[in-house]
């Protein structure tokens, strides 16, 4: 009994974790977007993420106030059902808002949140996005002077490195436009370590790549940490000395004139890196022609003095 019931207590984190899997992890911080959410949900897949903007806001009397930075950060919640964004200003000023799409509507519904505002009733705009990509929000508003409209709130421009926010007081028809808000996010986009880390691993490849067309036995062995093994089809694990002896072309040796390499999947671990995926080549021949070969690998990729190398690197040939 003791046996099954520490199997269940075991199993049970698994059970909860695949449950919720598309809620913020260590792993997706900003969270996933749910495959049974309406497909909508992605309209703001771009702006997931964090983005360093410029907040500009006009005063009473029409002039515009001084430019403020802020954090803009967006990210999943619901488990991958509804969109959840935060702004975090250096003068203390907080705010966010809940972004459900409701199908029977088809419409974005936003709630807002401060905390200089409170409100027992959280304000809410509605909208979809448009044909050419900006998103366009509405609530009723009305003027100063009393006449009719809205305050209409526009996500423009946006791309993977960010995207132009605008408040503005239309009238019913939109003719009379009024900005009262603008954020600038272009550019902006906070690229997430695992990101940076992904992309850093990639250039190491391609360095590797370079290096062994070039028959630059540096250049190979820079792309290991100091107690890198390499598992070489039908030899020993090579180290040392050793795994800079079998990277160090001969005589004999043919020319490379393509290597390439594809992850197809790194998984992080803290300072360590699980990569896989295929490589590719074509050798030039002593008659000139040209043989293609490929194959597969997986490396334990590791961090040495804050740089991404190899640490543990198998592969082998696929047969064409």
């Amino acid at each position: 009994m003791k046996t099954r019931y520490f199997g269940f207590l075991f199993l049970l984190p698994l059970f909860l974790t695949a449950q919720y899997e598309y809620e913020p992890s260590a792993e997706h911080p900003y969270g996933l977007p749910n495959p049974k959410a309406p497909k909508e949900l992605l309209d703001f897949a771009p702006l997931i993420g964090e983005c360093n903007c410029k907040s500009q806001m006009r005063n009473q009397d029409g002039t515009w106030a001084e430019t403020t930075s802020m954090l803009w950060r967006f990210k999943y919640i619901m488990n991958g059902h509804a969109v959840q964004d935060e702004t975090l200003k250096p003068d203390g000023g907080y705010s966010g808002s809940i972004r459900q799409f409701i199908p029977d509507s088809t419409r974005w519904y936003v709630h807002y949140y401060s905390n200089k505002g409170l409100s027992t009733v959280l304000p809410a705009w509605e909208g979809t996005k448009q044909e050419n990509g900006d998103i366009l929000l509405y609530r009723e508003q009305k003027a100063p002077n009393g006449m009719d409209g809205y305050y209409r709130i526009t996500f423009s421009e946006i791309d993977d490195n960010g995207f132009k926010w605008a408040g503005e007081w239309v009238n019913i028809d939109e003719t009379i436009v009024y900005p009262t808000w603008k954020i600038d996010c272009t550019n902006g986009k906070i690229k997430s370590g695992n990101i940076q880390d992904k992309e850093a691993i990639i250039s190491a490849s391609n360095e590797f790549s370079k290096a062994f067309m070039a028959k630059d036995v540096t250049g190979m062995v820079n792309t290991y940490t100091s107690d890198a093994k390499i598992f070489p089809n039908n030899l020993e694990i090579l180290s040392g000395e050793n795994l800079k002896k079998y990277w160090t072309p001969n005589e004999n040796s043919l020319e490379t004139i393509h290597h390439k390499i594809t992850s197809e999947h790194i998984q992080f671990f803290g300072n360590y890196a699980h990569d896989y995926g295929h490589y590719e080549g074509k050798t030039k021949q002593e008659d000139g022609s040209i043989v293609e070969w490929k194959g597969k690998y997986v490396v334990v990729w590791k961090k040495e003095n804050d740089n991404w190398k190899m640490y543990l690197d198998i592969w082998n040939r696929i047969k064409d």
